[in-house]
């Protein structure tokens, strides 16, 4: 929420991918962003939130999607692209390159992107599955491949995620702006 706050201001459309059982939809909607948007691939997922959001579910707009196979309708466009741990799973570079095409239909020119992968010491598995690792060097290193000139990287930092379990987790979020040429 801090980052969004700081990159964006109450009434931008917001497009939470993988935002699932997250509870930032209920920020974003508490601090008056919107329109907003939660897109996850779990049918599950997306309900508890809608269950757990009541009547305050109606101002969300809920996609069942897999972000890549996904692509916005046609001029449908976000300011703030956020991503919490999808971009890691993406292990196969052409799901990366997809996961990139979709980001970059959806965003705003001009618009930010906040993206927190698992960092280059962060774990190797997660939920069974295996991940990519990401440096901030590395991470803009793989979006300029995908799309050249893009994305300018404007932060990155280190966070520290803890389990329910206790166990500590090694992320590194980076804020991107994407470019107004293309």
């Amino acid at each position: 929420m801090d980052l969004i706050a700081a990159y964006a201001t109450p009434g931008d459309p917001v497009i939470d991918v993988g935002g699932g059982q997250s509870r930032l939809v209920d920020g974003l909607l508490s601090g008056g962003f919107g329109p907003v948007t939660v897109l996850d691939l779990s049918e599950t997922a997306l309900q508890a939130s809608q269950d757990r959001l009541g009547e305050r579910a109606d101002a969300v707009e809920w996609i069942k999607a897999d972000i890549t196979r996904w692509l916005p309708e046609k001029g449908r466009h976000w300011q703030i692209w956020h991503d919490r741990a999808v971009f890691h799973f993406l292990t196969d570079p052409p799901d990366r390159t997809a996961y990139v095409r979709a980001m970059r239909a959806a965003l705003a020119k001009g618009g930010r992107i906040i993206m927190a992968t698992f960092a280059e010491d962060g774990p190797e598995r997660c939920a069974g599955l295996d991940v990519q690792r990401w440096s901030s060097e590395g991470l803009a290193a793989e979006l300029h491949r995908i799309a050249p000139k893009q994305f300018d990287l404007l932060e990155t930092r280190r966070h520290i995620h803890r389990t329910p379990s206790g166990e500590e987790q090694r992320y590194r979020v980076s804020v991107y702006r994407r470019g107004v040429i293309d």
